[in-house]
């Protein structure tokens, strides 16, 4: 049995380090690679947040400060990158920490339009402040990540996509051991509990804008460090990429994919980066498909892709009990 089960999380693991190499050459395919990796990140942070019972609107506007963070301070301070890709995400959590208290103590719909509205905030900041972060024409020719040297034994640069994939796949393998130890452990039983019950929560101790506000806190940790490696991936920053439709569609990774459990917001995530690039005629409709792939599942999926195979399996078995009984 516990065989059975290491080799079913190092199979796709050991898939995983290896699709990059398979990958190698078709540059195209790193790249969706890469975005799917990043998405990843964003939307298992927004479930963090999520599993308080608080829906953020604003998750992409997170990602634009550590964006932003990173590529400033290394084009107009020399700041090494990955010293700025950690301040990127230290930014985004440091504005969460600000505004964390005041808004956790509001639940769900008006969380989720404070949220909004500070994302729109934040994408505003960006667009007028042309002096720093070039307004509307955005940033260009951000430096790459930096080289990585072990005398005698490696050395990696990153001008090309590979490194990229690589790295994203460690800061993935990072993020996911990291929220998936706070979610089973007592901590993660407690923000399932504010979710449950909040009054009941309160009423047997627990601090419940701590709790929220801590949780709000690394998730927009994480969110700020996806938009640092984004910035420094791209070398290309403009505020069109924060603005509400991206947060949208982060929400809509962990829904689609299944809030519930906690591989329900990676399969969403993977499944929906995909669509638009294997269907590439359905690429400028994109909020159209998301809207359409999201009612299916709340019509048919209620718990998301990640429980397709158990309701196909229930399916199955009342086909064949219906025909027991007719037999």
């Amino acid at each position: 049995m516990k065989l059975g089960r290491i080799l079913s999380y190092s199979l796709p693991v050991l898939f995983l380090f290896l699709l990059p190499a398979f990958l190698q050459g078709n540059e195209y395919y790193l790249h969706v690679f890469i975005i799917i990796g990043i998405n990843v990140i964003l939307a298992i942070s927004l479930r963090a947040i999520a599993t308080t019972g608080q829906v953020s609107l604003g998750h992409a506007g997170f990602m634009s400060i550590g964006a932003y963070t990173s590529a400033i301070l290394t084009m107009q301070f020399d700041f090494p990158t990955y010293g700025a890709l950690l301040l990127g995400g230290l930014a985004a959590m440091a504005v969460a920490a600000v505004i964390a208290y005041p808004i956790t103590r509001v639940r769900t719909i008006y969380f989720a339009m404070l949220t909004m509205f500070l994302g729109q905030v934040i994408s505003l900041v960006v667009t007028k402040w042309r002096e720093v972060t070039g307004g509307t024409s955005g940033l260009l020719n951000i430096h790459p990540l930096g080289t990585i040297s072990i005398p005698g034994l490696i050395t990696i640069d990153f001008s090309t996509k590979l490194p990229y994939a690589y790295f994203i796949l460690f800061l993935v393998f990072v993020v996911l051991l990291f929220l998936y130890g706070i979610e089973n452990s007592y901590i993660g039983m407690t923000l399932k509990s504010i979710e449950q019950d909040e009054s009941l929560a309160a009423s047997i101790g627990t601090n419940i804008a701590n709790s929220k506000a801590i949780i709000m806190c690394i998730g927009c940790f994480f969110a700020g460090l996806a938009g640092s490696f984004y910035a420094h991936y791209t070398s290309v920053l403009t505020p069109d990429t924060f603005g509400l439709f991206p947060s949208l569609y982060i929400i809509v990774h962990v829904i689609v994919g299944g809030r519930r459990r906690f591989s329900g917001a990676i399969i969403g995530a993977i499944v929906l980066t995909m669509i638009p690039e294997i269907f590439r005629i359905l690429k400028e409709y994109q909020p159209l498909v998301f809207v359409a792939v999201l009612l299916l599942v709340i019509f048919f999926l209620p718990g998301g892709l990640v429980g397709l195979p158990q309701t196909v399996r229930v399916e199955i078995s009342k086909i064949y009990k219906r025909r027991a009984g007719n037999a």
